[in-house]
C-alpha cells in the first residue's frame, strides 16, 4: 500500500461522525532503502477498522516545484480542524540542503486520498522537532513533539518531549522549552509521543517510545501542562513502536477480533 514498500508511525483518528476511520504512516523502508531519503506518506480511510481504502502521497513528485529537494516526511497526523470542517494531515519534513526538522502541513482531499493543496509551513521550532502529536483541551491546541536544545555553535545537547500551545490550528505556535518526559534529565532519549484521555475520567496520559531500551512508558496529567514525575508501565502482548491509541466500541472489537484475533477477553464482553 505504499510508494516505498514500508510503512512506519502509524496514526489513527476517530472521524467526527464517529464511524469513519483515518490512519496516515510514514511511507519508508529502512530495510530496502535505509534511512537516507522517504518523500512520502501514507493515507488510508475505513467505516469499520477492517477494510481500508488507500493512497500515497509523494511530495517530491507532486509538488516538485516545493518539494523536488526534499530528504525525509516522517510520523504523519491527522486532526479535525473545526474552523474550516475539514482534516489537517501534519508531518515533519526535511530537505537535503538544510539540517532543520519543521512541521508541515494540508488539508486532506474529501475521500482522503491526497491534499486540497500543497503542504505549507506549519510550525518552526527553533532547534527543530519530529514526531508532532497535537490535542485540543478547553480552547487551546497542544502540539507535542520530540525537541532538542542546542548551544551556541549548533551542538544539541539535551532532547525529549515538549510543546507548543495555540488558540488556532493556523497558530502562531508559543513554543515552550521545558521538557516534559521523566528521561530528558537522565539523557535516555524517548520518542514518538502520543496524548489520549482516559475514558470517563479528567485524566490524560501521555506516552512515548524508549527507542533503544524497545518499551513504552507514559506519564499522566489532568491540565496537559504539568505531567506526573514518576513513568509507569503497562502491560500487552505485543512490542509497539511509535504508534497511537483510540477508544473502541464493543462492536468494534468484535468486528476486529472476528477477522483477525487477538481481542482480549475484557473487550469482548457485552457491556
Amino acid at each position: 500500500i505504499s510508494g516505498t514498500g514500508g510503512i512506519r508511525d502509524p496514526h489513527i483518528l476517530r472521524g467526527e461522525d464517529e464511524k469513519s476511520f483515518y490512519l496516515v504512516a510514514t511511507d519508508m523502508s529502512t530495510a530496502k532503502n535505509g534511512w537516507g531519503h522517504n518523500p512520502g506518506i501514507v493515507m488510508l480511510k475505513s467505516t469499520n477498522l477492517t477494510d481500508w481504502k488507500h493512497a500515497f502521497v509523494d511530495l517530491e513528485k507532486r509538488y516538485p516545484s516545493k518539494f523536488k529537494n526534499v530528504q525525509w516526511v516522517w510520523a504523519p497526523q491527522t486532526i479535525y480542524d473545526p474552523a474550516v470542517g475539514k482534516y489537517l494531515v501534519y508531518f515533519t519534513v526535511k530537505f537535503k540542503d538544510d539540517a532543520k526538522l519543521d512541521f508541515y502541513s494540508a488539508y486532506s482531499n474529501p475521500d482522503f486520498s491526497g491534499f486540497e493543496n500543497e503542504p505549507t509551513l506549519m510550525f518552526s521550532p527553533k532547534y527543530g522537532a519530529i514526531d508532532g502529536d497535537i490535542i485540543y483541551k478547553d480552547g487551546t491546541y497542544h502540539f507535542f513533539f520530540k525537541g532538542n536544545t542546542k548551544d551556541e555553535k549548533g551542538k544539541e545537547f539535551a532532547n525529549g518531549i515538549r510543546q507548543a500551545t495555540a488558540k488556532t490550528l493556523a497558530g502562531p505556535w508559543e513554543e515552550d522549552f521545558n521538557y516534559l518526559d521523566a528521561y530528558s534529565a537522565k539523557k535516555i532519549v524517548v520518542e514518538g509521543s502520543s496524548v489520549f484521555k482516559l475514558n470517563n475520567t479528567s485524566t490524560y496520559v501521555l506516552m512515548y517510545d524508549l527507542y533503544t531500551s524497545h518499551r513504552y512508558e507514559f506519564q499522566r496529567s489532568e491540565d496537559l501542562y504539568n505531567f506526573t514525575t514518576t513513568p509507569e508501565s503497562f502491560t500487552k502482548n505485543f512490542y509497539p513502536r511509535h504508534g497511537s491509541v483510540i477508544g473502541i466500541t464493543w462492536e468494534e472489537a468484535q468486528r476486529l477480533n472476528d477477522k483477525w484475533g487477538g481481542a482480549p477477553e475484557i473487550l469482548l464482553k457485552k457491556p
